[in-house]
């Protein structure tokens, strides 16, 4: 991702007569429309906004609200969830694309897939403007969202600083921007990794890729105070094991990748990102096979004991944090 992905869609024109917000990731629907509105309102102070809810486009109601004002006000209507439209008002809208009204924009939200395809298919076959808003399931993607957003707020952060607050944050967008908003306003000079460290290592150190990453590098005292500290502000104990199970599974599939490969040959043949590759090459010294079958095994126990097969999930998770922590220097 090059830029900001805060609306902004191929065409230049934000006050075209109809635009496509198409993606399932709220924050970027969000502000698609908020990108409309604010043009709207620039042009027109007196813009009248009408954002229906899902369900409320029925036949008949976006011919009422796109008919002429008598005070020829400027309009938003943002349409939600346009895929689940019903068959008649679908018939609506393709008309409305064919014949689209003075002063108004129409707004359409829709998830994308198979579900209302066929409005979907009329809206790009009328050419409008449309608006990409993708879930971004993808660390790469958070990461060049990231540093979109300092970009954007004409702030400089470093690279680590950047992995750093996804590290921290998560998946989230909404917390992701709220985060970059924050350290832009808050902080003077460079972004650095010791600045997300000061507002964020509490987040940081709960998360439960922490807890594994601490273990695979064979800290087991870093690893039981991560896991401790996670399990004291909420995290789930299966997302622990399961974060145990993807940290010792990437140590055994680099460990066994033909050698020889170049960096972006080897990523792709693991289905990981180039800095993750990294990462884990860094972890797995100290790994043999016999530790990378030992951990599994604990990962194994943990993960039964935690979804119901013991009393204690919490020893059950130091058990396999120690247990992981050891075989990493079984080598």
């Amino acid at each position: 991702m090059a830029a900001r992905n805060d609306g902004n869609a191929r065409g230049e024109d934000v006050l075209a007569p109809v635009t496509l917000a198409v993606g399932q990731e709220e924050l970027l629907l969000d502000r698609a429309v908020q990108q409309v509105v604010a043009a709207a309102r620039a042009a027109d102070p007196d813009t009248d906004v009408r954002d229906l809810a899902p369900g409320e486009l029925q036949p008949g109601t976006l011919a009422e609200l796109t008919s002429p004002s008598l005070f020829a006000e400027r309009k938003v209507v943002v349409v939600r969830q346009a895929q689940d439209l019903g068959a008649d008002t679908v018939k609506d809208v393709k008309a409305y694309l064919a014949a689209p009204a003075e002063e108004i924009t129409l707004v359409l939200l829709h998830a994308g897939g198979a579900r209302g395809k066929g409005l979907l298919d009329a809206a790009r076959k009328a050419k409008v403007r449309e608006v990409a808003c993708p879930k971004m399931t993808k660390p790469a993607d958070r990461l060049a969202f990231v540093r979109a957003e300092f970009r954007f707020a004409g702030r400089s952060a470093t690279p680590g600083a950047c992995q750093a607050l996804v590290d921290a944050i998560g998946s989230d967008l909404r917390e992701l921007a709220s985060a970059c908003a924050q350290l832009a306003a808050d902080v003077e000079g460079a972004i650095d990794e010791a600045v997300v460290a000061r507002y964020y290592t509490g987040r940081a150190e709960s998360s439960s890729f922490t807890v594994a990453d601490r273990a695979v590098e064979g800290r087991a005292a870093d690893a039981l105070e991560a896991l401790r500290w996670a399990l004291a502000t909420g995290v789930a104990p299966v997302l622990i094991t399961s974060a145990l199970a993807q940290g010792v599974r990437s140590i055994g599939r680099l460990a066994s990748a033909p050698g020889g490969m170049r960096p972006a040959d080897l990523a792709r043949e693991l289905g990981m990102p180039p800095w993750k590759v990294d990462r884990v090459r860094q972890q797995m010294r100290g790994w043999s096979a016999d530790g990378v079958a030992t951990a599994l095994c604990a990962v194994a126990e943990a993960d039964a004991a935690v979804k119901g097969g013991g009393y204690d999930p919490a020893y059950a998770l130091e058990k396999a944090v120690v247990a992981i922590a050891a075989a990493a220097r079984s080598r």
